[in-house]
């Protein structure tokens, strides 16, 4: 990066013209990298640095700072402004085209595949109010099962697994269930807890898939019940999908068809909150009129779930919303932050297809 070339920035700007192919061609991008390039970065670094018992993002940035120093030193070497400017100049453009190159080649490519929705024969369409009410019925009567599985008492549900077995329970669902859709993934994906606890929550996120080092993240100051559902999500992403609907989607679906009680009810708890979200734009007097009809202990891990949520405040929901929008488009999702809340017409979808509807 800091040599006398340009090397990192031409790599950049060659990555950049093989996505602007991959954009107009995604079904030889989803053959090329999606099923064939990409899964062997996957296994490469599952059986590598994967393997290290703390989050690897620690050592990108130690490297970043390493290389930030070294081009402190080596700049005040630099006689004379010009030097120092045109010096300062190559290193930044460097830089940027290798952030650029290995982004897109570990992971970001995948953006430009064939959704998968499309891949799934998924017809995902705005629901209709009555339709809502429906599949809200099913979600809280699913919930309504499942929740004496875990807890035999109506107070709310305040710890369940160990963080490593349930990473591992997590996991194990995910390959069979990404084998049940049709979808071809492999490899042993790590999704870490990363702290300082309440740093990934502060910058307005619960998890997120750092491409550069191949692992996701979570923040440990989770509720119980939402750590299952934010890790099958990562991990979907760690498996090469990327658009954040999508990502809820598999998420939701490993969980729901998951033998673990836990999982079901933590992905049917997102889906149903994104259900209410909904259900209170459609008709606000409905929505209230809904959350009488839940039980109980239900309605408990409800608020619990609200109260730890109030207890770390983003520092700016907005920026971070816009910021995210904004990377979102720029890779190509035309939906940007709004393909978050896409769970429940694919979940409305894939009930339809299981249904053979």
């Amino acid at each position: 990066m800091l040599k006398k070339n340009w090397t990192w920035m031409i790599l950049g700007i060659i990555c950049l013209i093989i996505r602007y192919f991959a954009v107009r061609f995604p079904e030889t991008t989803e053959r090329v990298y999606s099923r064939e390039f990409f899964p062997a970065i996957r296994n490469v670094i599952d059986i590598s640095i994967a393997r290290l018992p703390f989050p690897t993002v620690y050592l990108f940035f130690l490297g970043v700072i390493l290389a930030f120093g070294l081009y402190v030193w080596r700049v005040r070497r630099r006689v004379g402004w010009k030097g120092k400017v045109f010096f300062s100049g190559r290193c930044l453009l460097n830089f940027a085209g290798l952030l650029v190159f290995f982004f897109l080649v570990l992971w970001g490519f995948n953006y430009q595949r064939v959704p998968i929705f499309q891949q799934l024969g998924l017809k995902p369409l705005a629901l209709e109010k009555d339709v809502l009410v429906n599949e809200m019925v099913l979600t809280r009567d699913l919930l309504h099962q499942i929740r004496p599985q875990i807890s035999d008492d109506t107070v709310a549900i305040g710890s369940t697994l160990p963080y490593g077995e349930l990473e591992d329970v997590v996991r194990s669902n995910i390959r069979e269930n990404l084998y049940m859709m049709g979808l071809n993934f492999t490899g042993h994906p790590r999704t870490k807890e990363l702290y300082p606890g309440g740093l990934l929550r502060k910058l307005g996120i619960l998890g997120i898939y750092f491409p550069f080092v191949g692992e996701s993240y979570i923040d440990p100051t989770l509720h119980p019940l939402e750590k299952p559902f934010t890790i099958a999500h990562e991990m979907a992403h760690s498996y090469g999908v990327t658009d954040e609907g999508e990502a809820n989607f598999i998420g939701w679906v490993i969980c729901s068809h998951s033998d673990n009680p836990l999982l079901q009810y933590s992905g049917h708890l997102r889906l149903l909150s994104y259900q209410l979200n909904d259900m209170y734009r459609l008709d606000p007097t409905g929505y209230r009129q809904f959350l009488t009809t839940l039980d109980k202990g239900l309605r408990n891990d409800l608020i619990d779930i609200s109260e730890n949520h109030r207890q770390i405040k983003a520092f700016s929901l907005e920026l971070s919303r816009r910021s995210n929008d904004l990377f979102l488009k720029a890779q190509g999702v035309k939906a940007g932050v709004k393909s978050y809340a896409q769970m429940p017409m694919l979940a409305y979808a894939w009930r339809n297809k299981l249904k053979g509807k």
